[in-house]
């Protein structure tokens, strides 16, 4: 999905403009991939923006920064209101969220840590990532596995890691598939490329844990707790290839994704191939709460004042 131009940017603790929010071709990031990101939504909430679960994004934000001893000048609640100061500004939501630190320009050479390390935000409208989420889509296992570990850390949110994801997401394109399931070193269920995986069998729902190579992702927290409110037996444990194929339902979650429904995996129907009750019931929830329908009971939003219209 192409990205829309907005008006400003925030870098640094500045809202600049778009066109200035630019990178030497040879910071070091360009070459190395050392930058850590977050992907948020905000969504309009009674009339108005609220950022989904800013505090926990931002903290992710900040636990990959220090895996990758990359110290950041702003605190967690800082980058929150910068997150607010720049929808204020550029006046677009609902819209996507992209928070990045990075190194810049400066030496140039695998050692990354003489080299500055900027942090930029900027937002825009984004819609569906994966396409419509009651069709459902069609995804494969890829032949690339998920990163090692001890590898490449797969709980942190960093630009490197993603090359691997890319390869997957390319290979499930070009064989007419949506996205790709990775599997880990071991052969376990992993995660999809930019999207955490979940599995009901028997009216259970399974989710593989972190120790799968598996992002700890912040939709997939909220799937987890609506499971529990809803009543849903929930079990972390390691997923075999082979209950993709006879699982009842199989959905993603992702800030990008949402929570959307697999309706085949590797050309196996998923059950009957429409969107299962689980699945359904935890999307009625997940919807209803992100467009303001079902009260926010465990406060993942933070409202960001805005002008309203003055009626005359």
């Amino acid at each position: 999905m192409a990205i829309q131009k907005t008006e400003k940017i925030w870098k640094n603790g500045k809202l600049i403009p778009w066109e200035d929010a630019t990178l030497h071709v040879m910071s070091h990031v360009v070459h190395y991939g050392s930058a850590v990101f977050e992907g948020i939504r905000c969504y309009a909430v009674n009339g108005g923006p609220a950022i989904f679960r800013a505090t926990d994004h931002m903290q992710r934000l900040l636990d990959s920064a220090r895996i990758y001893r990359m110290e950041l000048p702003f605190s967690r609640e800082e980058l929150v209101s910068a997150m607010a100061d720049l929808i204020r500004a550029n006046g677009v939501w609902p819209c996507y969220i992209r928070p990045i630190a990075l190194r810049g320009y400066g030496d140039l050479g695998v050692n990354p840590m003489k080299n500055p390390v900027d942090v930029f935000i900027g937002n825009f409208a984004w819609g569906h990532y994966l396409g419509n989420p009651e069709d459902g889509v069609d995804v494969c296992v890829s032949s690339w596995n998920r990163i090692a570990p001890n590898t490449l850390p797969a709980m942190a949110k960093t630009s490197a890691n993603y090359a691997n994801s890319q390869l997957i997401k390319m290979e499930a394109v070009l064989n007419g598939f949506v996205e790709g399931i990775a599997l880990d070193s071991n052969g376990y269920v992993s995660e999809g490329s930019g999207e955490n995986l979940f599995v009901v069998r028997k009216g259970t729902l399974y989710s593989a844990p972190l120790g799968n190579s598996v992002l700890p992702g912040i939709t997939r927290d909220s799937v987890m707790q609506i499971a529990r409110d809803l009543g849903i037996p929930l079990v972390e444990q390691m997923i075999p290839r082979e209950m993709l194929y006879i699982a009842d339902e199989v959905f993603f979650t992702g800030t990008a994704a949402e929570v959307t429904p697999i309706r085949s995996v590797d050309k196996i129907q998923v059950g009957n191939g429409k969107l299962g009750p689980v699945t359904k019931a935890i999307q009625k929830e997940f919807f209803g709460i992100v467009q303001g329908t079902i009260s926010d009971r465990h406060e993942w939003f933070t409202p960001v004042p805005v002008k309203q219209p003055v009626g005359i």
